[in-house]
């Protein structure tokens, strides 16, 4: 008998290695590439709260401030694997899969807990809009203050209303949100990723230019001062908050189900390759995705330290809430506006990629309630990705207007990310990863692992509710002398 040549490997051998066309739910095969998965990942990750971090780090010094960071990375990390396991129920390779968040807290917990989730989930990603929302149109009033200052001079105040640009961004997500499925904006996301990399390359080289003029390193260990400025009130809640900043900065796992189920993220690697030539079968989802988890965490990890670290050695205590938008740098102002227009592109793919999971919950929930409406079910048509349906124009059209509305109230970007950080840090990151993870693999209570995991949780728990209150008490002073929609 003559063996059979073996072909080369490509997307189409690994389909036909895991049985044909469509994978073992009836869904499209998975068939993503290690790129379109990172993209993904890193989208999620790298996103607005590194702007954030160089202030934060002032908040703690230079001996807590990178400590602190590096610590969320090991938590959010190991907590990803532990809900990386949840994808299936069951057996890791053949059980059920669970298409969100939700789904796997129903699977493993059930009860109460699966509508707790659900309300802090989508909470949190309505939490997120808003602020994505501040932060783009910051960063479009930042281009038109740059070239504002470059002409008139750095003590000319430049004053402009965000509300327009808060505007403009909610129009540009209106249209984008009329692509129904999450799968199909992997091209969105990998734009999204390079552009997320650009600005925080541009803002690490100006903070190590800004480092150089200076002569050395500025700040301090314990990070910023008590004195006129700042009371010891003050420095406690600011530190507090800083925990929240960090945490909004690394925030992902609330989506990671939703990435790790959607057609294209499903990643290649160098197993499945060898695996795949044997006609072996592939590693299970979980292994994957925890490969791909400690690759986007490490290199985020490496860019928020220097990012961070570089803008508080460059301007010490005296770092902006927004590293690019806060006018520490004025010149070059034309680097400047590069990085703020990449930061506006950015977010505009990152709104998506954290809105499609909710988008995709209220569309369910309204067909399985009223399957007969045709309000609901009747397509308009397609053209190219974008899909139109009465329902899904008119309600996702109210949602972003909604989160544009909020934003105008509450432009606050420092204070609303470390909100969100906190408020999501414990119950989404680690509660329910821990809990789940538990139960799925019937780890004994009592025992030294389930003893490890709840003293973990417990600590978190202590960090988010002393990150919440800080914030909180940032907001509360900052409405004192806010008036709505000033801008």
């Amino acid at each position: 008998m003559v063996a059979k040549k073996q072909a080369p490997f490509d997307e189409l051998s690994l389909v036909e290695a895991r049985g044909g066309s469509a994978d073992d739910d009836g869904r499209p095969r998975r068939t993503g590439t290690v790129w379109t998965a990172s993209a993904h990942i890193i989208t999620a990750v790298i996103g607005s709260g590194v702007l954030s971090l160089a202030w934060a780090i002032a908040q703690l010094g230079w001996a807590a401030g990178p400590a602190v960071m590096l610590l969320f990375a090991v938590v959010i990390y190991y907590t990803s694997t532990l809900l990386a396991e949840c994808y299936r129920s069951g057996d890791p390779v053949a059980g059920k899969r669970n298409y969100t968040y939700m789904d796997a807290v129903r699977a493993s917990l059930g009860g109460a807990k699966v509508t707790l989730c659900g309300a802090i989930q989508y909470a949190n990603l309505f939490g997120v809009a808003i602020g994505y929302t501040i932060a783009a149109s910051i960063s479009m009033l930042a281009i038109k203050r740059a070239d504002c200052f470059h002409a008139k001079g750095h003590r000319h105040a430049c004053r402009s209303s965000s509300n327009p640009y808060m505007i403009l961004f909610g129009v540009a997500e209106v249209v984008f949100s009329q692509i129904p499925d999450f799968d199909q904006i992997w091209w969105l996301s990998i734009v999204a990723a390079v552009m997320s990399f650009t600005y925080s390359t541009i803002g690490l080289v100006l903070g190590v230019m800004q480092t150089v003029a200076n002569g050395g390193f500025q700040g301090s260990l314990t990070g910023i001062s008590i004195g006129a400025d700042v009371t010891p009130t003050q420095k406690v809640w600011r530190s507090l908050q800083a925990f929240g900043n960090i945490a909004f900065a690394y925030s992902y796992s609330i989506i990671l189900i939703e990435i790790q189920a959607s057609p294209r993220p499903y990643l290649l690697c160098s197993d499945q390759l060898q695996q795949t030539r044997s006609r072996a079968p592939p590693p299970s989802e979980a292994k994957v995705m925890k490969r791909a988890t400690m690759v986007s965490v490490a290199t985020t990890t490496v860019f928020y330290m220097l990012c961070g670290c570089m803008g508080y050695a460059a301007f010490g205590d005296a770092a902006p809430d927004n590293l690019l938008t806060g006018f520490g740098f004025y010149e070059p102002f034309w680097l400047l506006d590069i990085a703020n227009v990449a930061i506006v592109v950015h977010l505009v793919g990152a709104y998506q990629v954290f809105c499609q999971p909710l988008f995709a919950f209220v569309e369910k929930w309204a067909a399985a309630t009223w399957p007969d409406s045709a309000f609901i079910t009747r397509e308009l048509g397609a053209v190219g990705p974008f899909k139109l349906s009465v329902f899904r124009l008119t309600w996702r059209t109210a949602f972003v207007v909604l989160t544009t509305v909020v934003a105008m109230l509450l432009p606050f970007f420092g204070d609303v990310v470390g909100l969100l950080g906190a408020v999501s840090f414990w119950p989404l990151t680690v509660y329910f990863p821990i809990e789940m993870y538990v139960a799925q693999r019937g780890v004994r209570r009592g025992s030294t692992h389930w003893i490890c995991l709840q003293m973990l949780s417990a600590a978190c728990l202590v960090v988010s509710v002393a990150a919440a209150a800080g914030s909180i008490a940032d907001v509360i002073g900052a409405l004192k002398v806010y008036r709505p929609f000033s801008g």
